[in-house]
């Protein structure tokens, strides 16, 4: 046999084993749980290995919340085969990750509770798998959940599938149901099992294996890039086409068409959570690949004779934009160790590198950059990592960034469920009608009822904390990007003014005790204030301004009741993303690494008033 077609067979047989999978279903449906159990049943695990839970939520914002928010790869080896396995963020406002994640497989495992069904991150990711022509193989997750409805749940999911116009190829899909907490999976209710063997089969008979021809010019588009301290700036990948070694020279294909050539000087694939070194891997396989000083999301890692690019998927446009500025604070630079606007540039120039669904603009303020993402969420935890890696900043009020199609002006729409007590349906829909939401369906859930809207995404918009004041935080919200609709017209914000501070000093308990009945504060006795701040809500529709730093007088008088102990209603903390949707259009969020104040934009009480005239 020539020695070409001996090497063609085996590249061939080692394209055969390999399953590329992808994870994808609506946030704390039990993804990264998953994830653990397929580890500890193929043995990645040594047996007196410390592991986590949730192994796979590497980021310290990940596993304080308890979501995915950054897509993140792992291999394992089951018999004969190399399973590549990508973990997909659950939350809509991170759903460039599970976009651009999805061109790197050939097949995903739509995970969906078997108690809440089909959510609208699942509606959204599933859309977005059939579109690419990708067979979902879809898990029926937490069996052992009290009150799971795993046969119910398929006929919704059956349903959504229907409803998203799926092929008949698509909507002949294998069906598993599994206990991810528990360590099992079974192909039948009614069957015993104990162990995750039934899911893995499963997988290796439904995934194809990737396509390609291994003999064909090289090919790698990017979707996901790093840097490491060592080796610079690293690129992951799956191969389309073709091989590639450690040592070789390779083209870069930019999104412009121009090309850069570099040598390849690490080549690393996944073993398990780890990455190892490879000297050359083939078509299917999942690589990371340093050599490059810039690459790019969306590029493409090719031949150097014969460098083709790979078409890229698209990233839905964002939603939701707001001013990042420089804080202008009379405390701005006591607490940050990165305080001016080109500490901000650089670092806002960095995360786009990464980050494909945002955008940075600049503003007529050199202090002042536009940035848009596809969420609050989105946007609030690229400032939470900005404040934990020491920047200081000020950031406005989110605001929906309209589009003109075809002459009208049109506005982001969301798809809204609520998940409550019967009890207080009627409250909600009632809060709903101002903010223009539209409701499209009923499902009574037991004592529970689901309902969903369509609304406009600046309806959303402080509604969380108006829900959970309502329902006495018994009300589930989630929702996803659902489209842009004619604009719906006025909808009305924050009906409260706020308790605004006079001057610079500390708050006393004195004085903080003759405010309580003005409002609900935000602050307790002893914080630095200045003035300008906001300390509180009023309990009134106007602003307020006051000084909570008087001292009580002292005098050698001794009267009735004057020495009495102060006990003051502990402060609402606000959290950053309660902040964010707090604040008006004339107000910002002073966001440190250990503080979060809320202010006016204007801080002298004269510029407010001119400025409020126009």
């Amino acid at each position: 046999m020539p020695v070409f077609l001996f090497v063609f067979k085996e590249l061939f047989k080692m394209q055969e084993r390999i399953r590329n999978i992808a994870i994808i279903a609506h946030v704390d449906h039990g993804k990264t749980t998953l994830v653990d159990a397929m580890l500890r049943h193929a043995g990645v695990f040594r047996e007196n290995e410390a592991i986590t839970e949730r192994v796979m939520d590497s980021n310290d914002l990940e596993k304080e919340r308890g979501i995915t928010i950054l897509a993140k790869n792992l291999s394992v080896h089951h018999g004969r085969y190399k399973i590549n396995i990508v973990d997909t963020p659950g939350h809509a406002d991170f759903g460039g990750e599970v976009e651009r994640i999805l061109k790197m497989v050939d097949s995903v495992l739509l995970l969906v509770d078997a108690l809440d069904g089909p959510m609208p991150q699942t509606r959204f990711v599933l859309k977005k798998s059939l579109d690419l022509g990708l067979k979902p193989i879809v898990v029926i997750n937490k069996i052992d959940r009290p009150g799971a409805r795993p046969s119910e749940v398929l006929d919704m999911v059956f349903d959504l599938f229907v409803e998203l116009q799926a092929a008949d190829d698509q909507l002949d899909f294998a069906v598993i149901y599994t206990s991810a907490k528990l360590g099992f999976a079974k192909l039948d209710l009614n069957v015993e099992s104990n162990s995750m063997e039934p899911l893995f089969a499963v997988i290796e008979s439904n995934v194809r294996p990737p396509t390609g021809d291994p003999e064909a010019p090289l090919q790698i588009l990017v979707a996901n890039i790093d840097y490491n301290d060592y080796i610079g700036r690293i690129a992951t990948g799956k191969i389309f086409n073709g091989r590639i070694r450690t040592g070789e020279t390779i083209a870069l294909v930019k999104r412009d068409g121009s090309i850069v050539k570099s040598r390849v000087t690490k080549l690393l694939g996944y073993e398990g959570l780890k990455q190892v070194e490879l000297t050359e891997s083939c078509t299917g396989d999942i690589v990371t690949v340093a050599g490059f000083d810039e690459v790019s999301i969306g590029e493409t890692l090719a031949s150097a004779e014969n460098p083709i690019g790979v078409p890229y998927v698209s990233i839905d446009e964002p939603t939701i934009a707001m001013n990042f500025m420089v804080n202008t604070s009379p405390f701005a630079g006591r607490e940050g160790k990165f305080v001016t606007s080109r500490n901000i540039r650089e670092r806002l120039t960095r995360e786009i590198r990464t980050n494909v669904s945002l955008r940075v603009e600049d503003t007529d303020s050199a202090d002042t950059f536009k940035v848009s993402g596809r969420g609050e969420l989105h946007l609030s935890i690229l400032i939470e990592n900005m404040r934990r890696e020491g920047y200081e900043l000020a950031v406005s009020k989110p605001e929906v960034i309209f589009r003109e199609i075809d002459g009208v002006k049109n506005e982001p729409m969301e798809y809204l469920v609520v998940d409550l007590p019967t009890e207080h349906q009627g409250v909600i829909i009632e809060k709903m009608g101002p903010r223009k939401g539209e409701m499209v369906a009923m499902h009574p859930m037991g004592d529970a009822v689901r309902l969903e809207f369509i609304v406009p995404a600046r309806g959303l918009i402080g509604l969380r904390g108006e829900l959970l004041t309502e329902t006495r935080g018994t009300a589930v919200m989630t929702h996803t990007f659902h489209g842009y609709s004619p604009e719906r017209g006025e909808i009305p914000g924050r009906t409260r003014g706020v308790l605004i501070s006079m001057e610079l000093g500390t708050t006393t308990a004195y004085t903080l005790n003759a405010l309580e009945p003005r409002g609900v504060l935000f602050i307790g006795a002893g914080v630095d204030v200045y003035g300008g701040m906001i300390i509180g809500e009023h309990a009134k529709d106007n602003d307020l301004d006051v000084n909570p730093c008087k001292g009580k007088k002292m005098t050698n008088i001794r009267a009735s009741g004057t020495d009495d102990a102060i006990r003051l209603t502990p402060p609402r903390t606000l959290t950053l993303e309660q902040a964010m949707e707090f604040i008006d259009d004339d107000e910002l969020v002073e966001v440190t690494p250990s503080s979060i104040r809320l202010r006016k934009r204007y801080l002298d009480p004269n510029e407010r008033k001119r400025n409020a005239k126009h």
